[in-house]
Parts: structure tokens; C-alpha cells; sequence
């Protein structure tokens, strides 16, 4: 695998000429759309078929049941895992299906052997994260034994092979409790053959502050969980500033803290595979990033003839352009990006990597994993 940024002057044809590769190859691992104008800087795949020594790895991310069919069949031959979102919880102890269902998801993934995973999410009616429902449960031991007791017949019934815990703002003072919960369901699940995983925001040290932090216990959670997917994303959010995504120098001081508590057998490194748009300038409280996928990213240069930038500390690219007088700017993930959180897989060993979220395909993201590592299956009888 090579990666190829394009500049001035550059076309498809001339391109592929120079690798000497076949362009409906270059067109196909790219998601070049017809008629294959390209945007100066942008990062186009080129497989070589070299051989190279690679290293078994776990590979997941988080679904809706309302995915394409055919992005969903598209991306599964390279997953490991994928994690359904979600199942919610009542404060009675009744499990919250998704509202689309999700059984031909499961079967799809056993088709393309890999293992459907449940997530479990604190999400409330509102559809946001909600920590009173997480107080609900961590403190009311008979709540959790019902849980649990519903969570095992669905696994059973449905067929899921694992469960995925995503609570989210879960309360300082309530943190031990969480862990205990999370041991608890591990337990319970490892007797019957499932497996237990559970999300963790992006800490750098034990003690950060916020919210969002202070809640988790990396060391307690990866000993109570089977693994750890670490949610490395979201420094560019929303309703943030304009920034990376996931600029490299954070993931990388996220896993520097997380192996000093977790061991990286255990860690799943979480990316993300969109990106945003912000208008400027930015007003915090009052602008308001539009979400995109990375392909439609590209699409955006290329319409408004702007080159795409690369941060050379966040490992990102990024870009403006002016839409009815008001200026933009764009920060997605691209080939290079994702070789540069692939490389940091690499270098501290971990047991996998995996995405939030699938819904959209980035077809060069998984050619670089598979260039990189062998993906883990799992064979069904």
C-alpha cells in the first residue's frame, strides 16, 4: 500500500500510469466519483501487492440498525466484531431494544464471520446520555441482577456473542459503583461464553477533571471488563472550535496514560470515520459544526476548486471554502490520518482498532488496515 497525494497538474490516468496500477482499481479503492476530478492534496490509496509480515489484530465499530445493507456487507469481510447501537434500559431494570430491528444485522454478521456484538448505552427518551439512569442502576443491586437476567435471554435469543457497556457523564462519586457493575455483568457473561467490553472516554491522566472523566477508573474498568474500546475522538466536536477530529499528538498521549493502567492486550483504539463542517467565525455557544463523511468531505474541495491542507501535529486534513459570503472550514479524516492511528496500534502493540461509525464507507481506511494487519475472524458452527 501507498499513499499518493495529489498535486497540480495531477489525473486519474496519469496516475495510475505511474504506478502502474489499473485506474477502475485506483477509482473502485478510492470512492472516486464520476467524472474523477480530484482535489489537490488529496490522499488517494494505491495497492502494490507487496508481501509484508503482519500482526493479528481485532477489528470493531458501532452500527445502527437502520445501516445500508450494502455498506454494511461491504465493510463486514474486515471486522472482527461489530457493536449494534443500542439497547437502553428502563429505571425498572427493562431492557430498551432499538427502535429498527436488528436480528438481520446479527445474521449478516455471522454470515461474514464476525461477531455481533450489544451495546449497552445509558441513553434516555431523550436520546441523550443520562446519568440518573446510571444511578438508578449502580445502586440498586436487585436492578442490576434484572438487567443482567434480560441482557442474557436476548444474547440467547438473538444470538449476540458479547456485550458492549457505553455509559456516558457517569458521577464522580459514583465511579467505583459503575465498576462494580461492570465486573459484575463480565462475570455473569463469561460463565454462558460471552464477552464484555466497555467504552472509555479519553483520558490522559487519572485525575482529569470534567464530566466526562471523573466518573471512569481505567485501571479498575480494564480489570473488571474482557477489553476496553477507548473512544479517541471528539476534540473536534460539535460545538467546539474548528479543529482535528482526532489530532495524533492527543490519541497519543491518550494511550501513553492508558497503558500505564490498562495492559494493551486489552485496549481497542477507537477512531472516528466522519468529520465537520464549521461556518466562521467561530461564536462558542453559538456555532454549530455540520457532521460529514470523509468521502463527501473530498467532494466539497473538489466542487469549490480549494486544495485540501494536511496539519503536519495533528496528522489531519483539513481545508476552507466561502459558501453564500460566509467562509468554512473542514476538518475530516483521510488515508493519511488513519495510517497515522494505525501506526500508533502498531507501536504500542494494542489488541485492535475500531470506529465510530460505520454508517458511511471509507473503502482506503480498511485497505490500510488490511495492509497493516490480519483481521481476526471468528468461525460459527
Amino acid at each position: 500500500m501507498e499513499i499518493y497525494t495529489v498535486e497540480t497538474g495531477d489525473n486519474i490516468d496519469e496516475i495510475a500510469a505511474r504506478f502502474q496500477v489499473n485506474v477502475s482499481d485506483l477509482i473502485y479503492d478510492n470512492q472516486l466519483v464520476y467524472p474523477y476530478r480530484l482535489a489537490v492534496g488529496q490522499a488517494l490509496v494505491i495497492r502494490l501487492n507487496r508481501n509484508r509480515e503482519r500482526k493479528e489484530i481485532i477489528s470493531s465499530g458501532y452500527a445502527y440498525p437502520f445501516i445500508s445493507p450494502w455498506v454494511l456487507r461491504e465493510t463486514l469481510p474486515y471486522l472482527s466484531e461489530i457493536s449494534v447501537f443500542s439497547y437502553g434500559f428502563t429505571q425498572q431494570g427493562e431492557l430498551v431494544p432499538p427502535f429498527v430491528d436488528d436480528e438481520w444485522m446479527i445474521e449478516e454478521a455471522r454470515a461474514h464471520q464476525a461477531l455481533p456484538i450489544l451495546t449497552l448505552t445509558s441513553l434516555g427518551e431523550d436520546g441523550h446520555f443520562n446519568n440518573m439512569l446510571i444511578s438508578s442502576l449502580v445502586n440498586n443491586e436487585k436492578l442490576q441482577e434484572q438487567l443482567i437476567w434480560h441482557l442474557g435471554s436476548v444474547m440467547v435469543k438473538k444470538g449476540y456473542a458479547g456485550i458492549n457497556v457505553d455509559f456516558e457523564y457517569i458521577l464522580a462519586e459514583e465511579k467505583d459503583k459503575f465498576t462494580g457493575f461492570v465486573r459484575k455483568l463480565t462475570e455473569v457473561m463469561n460463565v454462558f461464553g460471552y464477552k464484555v467490553s466497555v467504552a472509555l472516554p479519553p483520558k490522559t491522566s487519572r485525575d482529569q477533571q470534567g464530566l466526562l472523566y471523573q466518573g471512569v477508573d481505567y485501571k479498575a474498568l480494564g480489570e473488571a471488563a474482557n477489553e476496553v474500546f477507548i473512544m479517541a475522538y471528539e476534540w473536534g466536536y460539535t460545538y467546539g472550535p474548528p479543529m482535528a477530529v482526532a489530532p495524533a499528538y492527543m490519541v497519543r498521549r491518550v494511550l501513553e496514560y492508558a497503558l500505564t493502567e490498562i495492559p494493551p492486550e486489552k485496549i481497542i483504539l477507537g477512531m472516528p470515520n466522519y468529520g465537520y463542517d464549521w461556518p466562521l467565525p467561530y461564536e462558542r455557544g453559538t456555532t454549530k459544526a455540520k457532521t460529514m463523511g470523509n468521502i463527501e468531505a473530498v467532494q466539497l474541495a473538489i466542487q469549490y476548486s480549494v486544495p485540501i491542507q494536511f496539519d503536519s501535529q495533528a496528522l489531519s486534513p483539513y481545508f476552507q471554502y466561502w459558501q453564500y459570503g460566509i467562509l468554512h472550514e473542514v476538518w475530516f479524516e483521510d488515508a493519511r490520518s488513519v495510517q497515522a492511528k494505525m501506526d500508533l496500534v502498531q507501536e504500542y502493540g494494542l489488541k485492535g482498532a475500531g470506529y465510530w461509525q460505520l454508517m458511511q464507507l471509507f473503502r482506503a481506511s480498511w485497505l490500510i488496515m488490511e495492509d497493516e494487519f490480519i483481521v481476526k475472524k471468528t468461525l460459527f458452527s
